[in-house]
């Protein structure tokens, strides 16, 4: 009996387990999706009656202003909005093209906005559309980053915003560099060199020539401006918004609601790090090559912008001198090999943070590690997935094995704790002592049954944060109708799994794979006695349909896993029973499931 009462304890939390992550997961994102949808309608008809004033001339209000960045953030005006086609044409460009990325630098403020990842599409149809990254001024979703120097009344107009650049270069390809120009009516001549290495880093170099006959300050700035709230997913398991790592401050996320709230968040002054704004795969960051001031801020006079922007150090430039400023620019896909790459080669502070491994990385990373390994050998990540459950249940093999002759050797002791049980009554606490001596006279250790359970908790989750977060699992295929990892399986028993000519969602898209689970999950139960306790037969019979329906909307790795997971265990419990001489009560379970029960009187 304390054995059943522990099984069902336990079965209890993990379906309590199970349906809080299926409310987190699936249910909370429909119910934000939802109002996300009604708060970018309102968005659109406030940017469809607003102002005259141009986005692109109007934006340089949240240019940083000053090196203690104290003033509240400026009201932006989005004003009319154009396509993009008429933005890109309105500007003169230099045109990015490299094996990754394509896209385009608008010589007007040198600004990075218009950017495509060429390796990604938006679904795994081949003719779909690449991704987009960034996007131009003016247009309804402008997003860019821009290097600059902070207003300076006694110097005259420096870089910024409405600064057309002069070159002779007409295209950034991957590996090489272009050469910018500019001089201000003070005779302060700025040379600027944008480099782009063969993935995701922009190396932008300033050059700053001082012609006045005097000794000048200058302090750079470098912005990331979003315009319009992204459609982000809102779980708890990912971070979507603003994000950097300051120095001893450590990692900072904040969310666009929050930047909203507070309207601008400033950070001490931090020696190394960097500052961006983060998607699920995708993120563009700021990396000064000197100490900067950090400051989140949100500005909003119809079109809302989330910026995340930092102030250099102040330079001194001689007279008849120069002096060099180096900022870099990532703009990408998270791809953890690329990301760890620049943090050991560029020297960029946990830039490994970028993608959000969560509070048990020590768990997450490492599992992702092992499964890309597994996927360099196997070319699938789903035979990945297989490969390293069975890697991890042999890590794990003598504690289980353990486990289950723990409990095949409880199952031969029922016969005398039955005894002990119909001896002593209702005397609870001798029945204790006896079943406790009982326990230490065969060397049985009553815990010992929770470890398999337990043990698949924190892999069940690691795994699910893998597949959730990295970009390695998107879109990545299995086989057959499994052509996304991280998506459901698109397949359904209520339309006889695409037989039928009609599509289901919700709760009634419970495709093969989660069937199968159910099946590996019903078969592992009926492997054990049926409970004496009514109360616990029903929880023990209906659990593995609870969990298919649970299961059926997480993505197809997670349940491809977990049904593995279950057959790999119905194998070794069964092994080990039959070894211990213990009864597999499989088929006469089902047996007595299937038959028809005597009618009373």
């Amino acid at each position: 009996m304390e054995n059943n009462n522990r099984n069902t304890i336990l079965a209890v939390v993990l379906s309590i387990l199970v349906l809080i992550g299926w409310n987190i997961f699936y249910i909370s994102p429909k119910i934000e999706e939802e109002r996300r949808a009604a708060e970018i309608a309102q968005q659109r008809e406030a940017a469809q009656s607003g102002s005259t004033t141009s986005q692109q001339d109007s934006d340089d209000a949240a240019v940083p202003q000053s090196e203690d960045n104290a003033s509240a953030p400026q009201s932006v005006d989005n004003g009319d909005l154009t396509s993009r086609e008429e933005a890109l044409s309105a500007t003169p460009r230099v045109t990015i093209s490299s094996e990754l990325l394509s896209g385009s630098i608008n010589l007007k403020g040198a600004r990075f906005d218009e950017l495509k990842l060429n390796k990604y599409r938006e679904t795994i149809d081949d003719e779909s559309p690449l991704i987009e990254l960034l996007h131009p001024s003016g247009t309804r979703n402008a997003y860019f980053a821009e290097f600059g120097f902070t207003p300076n009344k006694e110097l005259g107009d420096l870089p910024g915003p409405k600064t057309v650049w002069n070159t002779s270069s007409t295209t950034l390809s991957g590996g090489g560099s272009v050469k910018l120009d500019w001089t201000n009516p003070q005779g302060i001549k700025f040379e600027r060199s944008i480099a782009l290495d063969e993935q995701y880093m922009f190396t932008i170099t300033d050059t700053v020539l001082n012609n006045t006959g005097s000794e000048i300050q200058i302090t750079p700035y470098g912005r990331i401006a979003r315009f319009t709230k992204p459609d982000t997913e809102n779980i708890f398991v990912l971070h979507e918004g603003l994000i950097g790592f300051f120095g001893e401050e450590g990692l900072q996320e904040v969310d666009y609601s929050d930047v909203e709230e507070a309207a601008q968040i400033s950070h001490s002054r931090a020696n190394g790090g960097w500052i961006g704004i983060t998607d699920k795969y995708w993120a563009t960051a700021l990396v000064p090559q000197s100490s900067f001031k950090p400051r989140f801020a949100y500005f909003d006079n119809g079109i809302p912008l989330y910026q995340a922007d930092f102030i250099g150090e102040q330079k001194t430039v001689a007279a008849g001198s120069s002096v060099n400023i180096e900022q870099r620019l990532f703009a990408g896909a998270k791809k953890s090999d690329i990301i760890d790459q620049y943090e050991a080669d560029l020297g960029i502070l946990k830039f490994e943070l970028m993608i959000d491994w969560g509070w048990f990385h020590f768990i997450t990373k490492p599992l992702f590690w092992l499964l890309n390994q597994l996927f360099a050998i196997f070319g699938n990540f789903g035979v990945a997935i297989l490969i390293a459950t069975v890697i991890i249940k042999a890590i794990f093999l003598p504690l289980a094995n353990m486990s289950y002759a723990s409990m095949a050797k409880m199952k031969k002791l029922q016969p005398e704790m039955l005894q002990i049980r119909e001896r002593f009554g209702d005397d609870r606490m001798k029945q204790q002592q006896e079943i406790m001596a009982l326990y230490k006279r065969d060397k049985i250790n009553p815990a010992a049954g929770c470890w398999p359970i337990l043990i698949q908790i924190p892999v069940f989750f690691a795994l699910y944060k893998v597949l959730y977060v990295t970009i390695e699992m998107r879109q990545a295929p299995f086989f057959g109708w499994v052509q996304d990892l991280a998506a459901p399986d698109p397949t359904s028993i209520f339309n006889l799994f695409g037989l039928l000519p009609f599509e289901v969602g919700g709760f009634l898209l419970v495709g093969i794979w989660p069937i199968i689970m159910g099946i590996t999950m019903f078969v592992q139960m009926q492997m054990n006695p049926a409970p004496p306790d009514p109360t616990q037969a029903m929880i023990f019979k209906w659990m593995p349909l609870l969990f298919t329906f649970m299961l059926a909307t997480f993505p197809a790795g997670l349940v491809i896993y977990w049904a593995w997971n279950n057959f790999l265990s119905i194998l070794q419990q069964g092994f080990i029973m039959k070894r211990h001489g213990t009864k597999i009560e499989l088929l006469d379970n089902l047996k007595s499931m299937f038959s028809r029960k005597p009618k009373e009187g």
